[in-house]
């Protein structure tokens, strides 16, 4: 009995490790069949309420490509420690409902980004000084995620992120309301985390693979090597030398579109 209990607890884990890997590869697939400026495209002169949706669902997928690899030791942890405490009579929501927490709280990320896309389509149509600002506001963005980098609230998600089974150690509670709370935190941890890499996304007005598998590459380091903060570091230096590039030379710009 015993020895059947540890393969089913190791299939369950193999299976959701395997899950994971095929959803973030299909969303990987979707992203890489997006043409490089079509999400930005996307927020033209008269928002609605149908654009807006499909926006939010590809700003879901390309989130899931992002950041599910990252997140999956996480998921996969908890969908262990959960395995073994339901063995003892305690209550958890399943695994897979911690990992759609997770990515469905990113997604509704995509709300703030498409009413800045938006806005923004709306002002560069009806004000010129807006088109020949957009350098240098892109420029300001990436120092400020660069400082973001270096920053303590920067630090302390990211220490949150980095160890998954303290993080569960720290905060597991039983019960499904608790789980899904746990669930909600980790994705806010996250969000805390990567949220300045995101917003260079925005502000760079594309959507170009580049910048999608760069900064997923940022994202995974920073939460999985065995030094993320030093990356998280010199990865915002890094930024602040681009932003103060692009605020210099305009044109460089283009180059990284």
């Amino acid at each position: 009995m015993s020895d059947a209990r540890v393969t089913r607890a190791d299939f369950g884990t193999f299976a959701l490790g395997a899950s994971l890997f095929a959803i973030a590869a299909w969303s990987w697939y979707v992203v890489l069949e997006r043409s490089q400026d079509a999400m930005a495209g996307m927020a033209g002169m008269t928002p609605n309420v149908a654009e807006a949706t499909a926006f939010v669902l590809e700003w879901g997928v390309m989130m899931a490509a992002m950041m599910l690899p990252s997140a999956a030791p996480m998921i996969v942890l908890y969908g262990t420690v959960r395995r073994r405490l339901s063995a003892e009579g305690e209550r958890a929501i399943p695994a897979w409902a911690f990992g759609v927490t997770y990515v469905v709280i990113w997604t509704l990320t995509g709300l703030p980004v498409y009413a800045g896309y938006a806005a923004a389509s709306a002002l560069t149509m009806c004000c010129t000084w807006f088109r020949g600002a957009a350098p240098y506001l892109v420029s300001g963005v990436l120092i400020a995620a660069g400082l973001y980098q270096l920053t303590p609230l920067k630090r302390a998600c990211l220490a949150q992120c980095e160890s998954p089974l303290s993080f569960l150690m720290t905060r597991w509670r039983a019960g499904h309301a608790a789980t899904f709370l746990l669930a909600v935190k980790h994705a806010l941890y996250c969000i805390g985390c990567c949220w300045a890499l995101m917003l260079i996304l925005v502000a760079a007005g594309t959507m170009g693979i580049w910048w999608v598998a760069g900064i997923a590459l940022v994202v995974f380091a920073e939460k999985l090597l065995p030094r993320g903060q030093r990356v998280a570091k010199a990865v915002g230096v890094m930024l602040i030398g681009l932003g103060i590039a692009v605020a210099a030379t305009p044109e460089v710009l283009e180059r990284l579109r």
